[in-house]
């Protein structure tokens, strides 16, 4: 090759890799502006983000839709959209939907029906505080991933086609309180906490909705929390799920369980395990009996072997923000926690003052930039800092609705998501 010919050749490739870096750099920076699953991009109930700590009607208010249906999934952000599922009572035949809107503006870009020809467990007992639409969706940026409970598992296209369903089950637990799991993805599968419909764990394959694999068990009946993975640095990997009496490690691959260790949270489990590097922590029980870390990697039972430590401090609904080496929440009492992640112990226990009556908070928190954030059902949202006392910075309230905001919110590019069973709300700074 002429030397000229090498030179020529050379920068182009030189140029051509730098292309290449900058669409890199844009491609990862598109995707963090997403938020693609409940608690957020791996569960982690974070963001780098900064949105107002104030808000009202006439305050830092983008965008505001009425929902035609009630529901206490989270909002998820995928490309310019924010997706929301609804439950729609009707007469003749109520219904369940997935919406999307343009995250920008508020206006609806699709919506998609999915009819309730079955008998749902009746309205009565807990359904009463979640509802039929509890299960937040979740996407790979391809597709979006809906679980109904009883009304199966769903794959939808970005705008608004149906790939594929799935029945996974149409079983009540001996409560009947509902569903309320979200999915996850792990590499091309769909994995599905159908506790409440099947008594199982069910991969499904992300492409055609083929089972993979079902694992069955009577203990996982009242199992209302959200799997997760655990990346080990051997390679290995562990979908870790937290049920009455026990936490389980499964090969997300096979179903097989890999370890077990007994925990102190007996009844039922509703926050969502947390994972920290090659630790898992998990809240819960009832009523609120306890917490508990483990650490990954295990074999069989590892009770004695691998579990760090118990405590009696835990949350019944909400699923604790982990954020420098401490918990915070705020319970269905209106009890702000803080706890170390070294021990379990209490550095802070605060009742939550200006709150209306009843379970004050279902939503979990998220920490956005440096402030963590609790939406509480009828109060409001309280923005504080975290630290050695609870301190709310600003508490902020939809006054024109006084429905239920079950749900935890979602972040976005600079933007606050929060839906309650009337709206769709986005906050940014005016």
């Amino acid at each position: 090759m002429p030397i000229t010919t090498r030179i020529l050749f050379g920068i182009m490739m030189n140029r051509f890799a730098l292309v290449l870096a900058i669409f890199a750099t844009w491609s990862l920076s598109a995707l963090s502006d997403d938020w693609p699953e409940f608690l957020g991009p791996g569960g982690a109930a974070r963001s780098s983000d900064t949105v107002p700590s104030e808000w009202s009607e006439s305050q830092n208010l983008k965008w505001k839709v009425d929902l035609p249906g009630i529901g206490s999934s989270s909002p998820i952000v995928v490309g310019d959209q924010v997706l929301v599922t609804c439950y729609v009572s009707q007469q003749d035949a109520s219904k369940r939907q997935l919406l999307a809107f343009d995250k920008t503006t508020g206006r609806q870009n699709w919506s998609l029906d999915f009819p309730i020809d079955y008998r749902e467990d009746p309205y009565q007992g807990y359904i009463t505080e979640h509802g039929y639409a509890s299960n937040t969706p979740v996407t790979d940026g391809t597709n979006v991933y809906v679980f109904f409970g009883k009304g199966g598992v769903h794959s939808v296209t970005l705008d608004g086609k149906r790939n594929w369903s799935v029945d996974v089950g149409k079983e009540s637990s001996n409560r009947q309180w509902g569903s309320a799991a979200s999915l996850i993805l792990f590499e091309d599968s769909v994995i599905v906490n159908a506790a409440e419909e099947a008594v199982s764990i069910i991969s499904l394959d992300k492409a055609t909705g083929k089972e993979n694999w079902r694992q069955e068990a009577g203990m996982l009946e009242l199992t209302y929390g959200t799997p997760r993975i655990v990346h080990l640095d051997s390679g290995e990997s562990e979908l870790v799920i937290s049920v009455p009496g026990e936490i389980w490690s499964m090969n997300p691959v096979t179903g097989k369980l890999k370890w077990y260790a007994q925990s102190p949270m007996t009844g039922n489990v509703s926050p969502s395990v947390i994972v920290d590097g090659e630790t898992v922590y998990s809240f819960g029980g009832y009523r609120a009996s306890g917490s508990i870390a483990v650490a990954a990697g295990g074999k069989d039972d590892v009770t004695d072997s691998k579990v760090l430590w118990t405590n009696r401090s835990s949350s019944y609904v909400a699923t604790p923000l982990l954020h420098q080496g401490r918990f915070y929440w705020i319970d269905d009492r209106g009890i702000a926690y803080c706890t170390s992640a070294d021990d379990g112990e209490v550095i802070y226990r605060d009742r939550v003052g200006n709150l209306k009556s009843g379970r004050p908070v279902y939503a979990s928190p998220v920490l956005i930039g440096d402030l963590i954030y609790v939406v509480t059902r009828r109060s409001g949202t309280f923005v504080y800092k975290p630290g050695d006392s609870f301190e709310p910075m600003a508490q902020n309230v939809f006054t024109d609705d006084e429905s239920d905001f079950n749900a935890t919110p979602a972040v976005s590019d600079q933007r606050l998501y929060l839906r309650s069973d009337q709206s769709l709300y986005c906050v940014a700074k005016s």
